[in-house]
């Protein structure tokens, strides 16, 4: 990546730092993960995250290396069925892949970038299980599920500065220890903890649609209908979602830094799981200042946008809407109405969001201002722009003379910059 290239993406990357810090991540990482080439990498990319201040409970899986334990495993469903004899196995193996998690987590020679990093690893029995049962007359005996998360205490651990590392291992509070599904013990400590994202990694980089197109976002109703991953993995996804967690997101666990592409980048790399596919176009307010000054910058400097002063957007603050997503400001406008005509000022999409494909923000923010306008009793919009005019005639306005604007903005009208005026007609 060249000098220019890397300081780009790392300024773009500056919202989501923010956005993310004080943050609780749950992490499912599968059994297949824990023995992929990539393992380190991956480790390495949650150490980023928590020293950039993410909150991280990391789940790890089991299932093919109890597989390869133990060949003859009996399974009902896709849970396996668990004796004692396979429970004192799983529990072997949990305890190998702990170790193994943990000295990545300690690593920290000189050419590591866990170098002069501490990072406390915690695990414990923070999880309180039951059994499963008997279900459609199988008796799963030690295979359980959990009944309560210890929340206090799983707290205590974050708060501290500590990545939770839990095997899917639960105990009764007899003291018997069961094998829980490691994707839906994720779930459920993304749910009782309030977590603000559940991360899955998958051996697919995406879900993809029928021509073989990344999909960026589903909605658990798609994916519950979705046969690229399996239907126990989608299961657990869609009830962290229903259940009030934010956002889950697909990640590989193949690709290099798919996990940082996806929660420091606008387009991501991998597929995230909402209830709503919706941006969020909303009236600005004084919280949203600084956003707004980050979108408009780059556009003041090359001079598309005349420059506002800090202290003047304070002021119009009322006039504007604001584009969301991902909790941070990303594109702006400001309709200044004047008896039944009204100014469209200040469209501004964030450059690393113009790029991606399907977006759309620019005429989002066009739909609520005109919609503002109309409420507000304006019947034609006008603009003043030096260099959208074509993105302006698509949208519907057309070309007109100085003349068509409202007679205080023509004494106003500045003859250097030249701008061409367009109006469209909201009746």
């Amino acid at each position: 990546m060249a000098t220019q290239d890397y300081a780009r993406w790392f300024r773009g990357s500056t919202p989501y730092i923010s956005a993310h810090r004080g943050k609780t991540f749950v992490v499912h990482l599968p059994g297949e993960a824990i023995d992929n080439g990539n393992l380190a990498n991956i480790i390495h990319d949650l150490a980023l995250l928590h020293v950039l201040g993410a909150q991280l409970v990391v789940v790890h899986g089991a299932r093919p290396q109890i597989e390869k334990a133990l060949p003859d495993s009996t399974y009902h469903a896709h849970r396996r069925i668990t004796d004692e004899a396979a429970m004192q196995i799983a529990a072997a193996v949990c305890g190998q892949i702990r170790t193994r998690v943990e000295a990545h987590f300690s690593t920290g020679l000189p050419n590591s970038p866990l170098h002069n990093v501490d990072i406390p690893v915690i695990s414990g029995n923070f999880v309180i299980a039951r059994p499963i049962g008997v279900v459609d007359g199988v008796d799963h005996l030690f295979t359980g599920q959990v009944r309560k998360i210890e929340r206090g205490r799983v707290a205590a651990v974050l708060r501290n500065g500590g990545i939770l590392l839990q095997s899917p291992i639960g105990y009764s509070p007899s003291g018997q220890a069961f094998n829980l599904p490691a994707e839906e013990l994720a779930a459920d400590f993304a749910l009782q903890i309030g977590a603000d994202k559940l991360i899955a990694f998958h051996d697919k980089p995406y879900i993809a649609d029928e021509k073989g197109v990344r999909i960026s976002t589903l909605v658990p109703g798609d994916l519950a209908r979705n046969d690229q991953i399996p239907a126990h993995l989608a299961d657990a996804l869609n009830r962290a979602i229903r259940g009030g967690t934010p956002k889950a997101h697909l990640v590989s666990f193949s690709d290099d830094g798919a996990l940082l592409a996806e929660l420091f980048t606008a387009g991501g790399e991998g597929t995230q799981i909402m209830e709503q596919r919706s941006r969020t176009v909303r009236p600005a307010t004084q919280a949203d200042v600084a956003g707004i000054v980050e979108v408009i910058r780059p556009l003041e400097e090359a001079g598309v946008l005349l420059r506002r002063e800090r202290d003047r957007l304070e002021q119009e603050i009322d006039h504007f809407l604001v584009a969301e997503l991902d909790g941070i400001v990303v594109g702006c406008c400001a309709v200044y109405p004047s008896g039944s005509s009204g100014e469209l000022a200040c469209v501004a999409v964030h450059e690393n969001y113009r790029s991606e494909s399907g977006t759309g923000l620019g005429g989002e923010l066009l739909t609520a201002a005109e919609q503002l306008a109309v409420k507000q009793g304006v019947v034609e919009l006008f603009v003043l722009t030096t260099q959208a005019r074509d993105w302006f005639l698509e949208q519907g306005f057309v070309d007109a003379d100085i003349d068509n604007l409202p007679e205080e903005k023509q004494l106003l009208y500045n003859w250097q910059r030249n701008s061409k005026v367009m109006t469209k007609s909201l009746t």
